[in-house]
């Protein structure tokens, strides 16, 4: 069953990393992808690569820390396709730095982002679902968006609020046929952790050794489309990091006694 054929979605994140494996295969299924970016000039890489089909890729340039345009894009595109049937928020950035040294301007920064940046594109396409009587509203969390975790401090409160926005969400709308997920990867060798913030807000620059030996993006994407044909309501996305959910929940002792040896300095 192909279940995006003749959809629209919204991918944010589009430019780099799942996001970019994401829309390959989704407008490769026949969907009309609306493209969400702050790096224009990699978003067009992007869609260049798409050959014939770029035609069906749509471009909205927007950055997700600056939310006060998006009810004027979301009506725009609306007016252009005459619906939305998914939005898949992927857009988002990490974090290397302890409490300690974090500012307070970073936290708010971090949570503007990775929060506010998604929920106000979910809430403004909220209105828009239930009239039409369907859609479906994807957002990013992390395997961290379970637990706290050194030098992630604000990236995880982040996360986490996600899970509760979304869950909320479902349980409120799924009457309309409004359905919410939530993904949690692990390590996918994307830039996450080179565009991590440091305290300084600059940043990270290199990737985190783990993260080199994740999956790819396009497996990534893979179970990701899986999930959502399935309506999983949380889609798991690595290999054996992802035990650490589950330590974490049945073993709570051993995982802060793991998560307790990360150096942090």
């Amino acid at each position: 069953m192909n279940q995006f054929e003749n959809k629209v979605v919204w991918i944010t994140g589009a430019s780099s990393g799942i996001g970019e494996a994401l829309l390959y295969q989704i407008v490769g299924m026949g969907a009309t992808v609306i493209a969400s970016s702050n790096r224009e000039d990699d978003l067009k890489r992007v869609i260049d690569k798409c050959g014939e089909k770029r035609v069906n890729i749509h471009p909205v340039i927007f950055d997700l820390a600056n939310t006060s345009s998006i009810t004027s894009l979301v009506g725009k595109q609306i007016k252009k396709h005459g619906r939305i049937d998914y939005v898949i928020n992927l857009g988002g950035i990490s974090q290397r730095a302890t409490i300690e040294e974090t500012p307070i301007w970073l936290d708010r920064k971090i949570m503007e982002i990775n929060y506010f940046g998604t929920i106000a594109l979910s809430k403004a396409v909220l209105p828009f679902m239930i009239k039409q009587g369907s859609g479906h509203i994807v957002a990013t969390s992390s395997i961290s968006g379970r637990f706290g975790f050194p030098l992630r401090s604000a990236y995880s409160a982040s996360k986490q609020a996600i899970h509760g926005f979304i869950e909320t969400l479902h349980l409120e709308n799924n009457k309309y046929n409004v359905r919410g997920s939530v993904i949690i990867p692990g390590r996918v060798q994307t830039n996450i952790s080179k565009s991590a913030l440091l305290a300084d807000g600059s940043e990270h620059g290199k990737m985190d050794a783990g993260q080199e030996k994740g999956i790819t993006p396009k497996t990534a994407a893979k179970t990701i489309i899986r999930g959502i044909r399935k309506n999983k309501r949380e889609i798991l996305v690595g290999r054996s990091e992802l035990i650490m959910l589950y330590i974490r929940r049945y073993f709570p002792g051993i995982f802060f006694n793991i998560a307790s040896k990360i150096e942090t300095h």
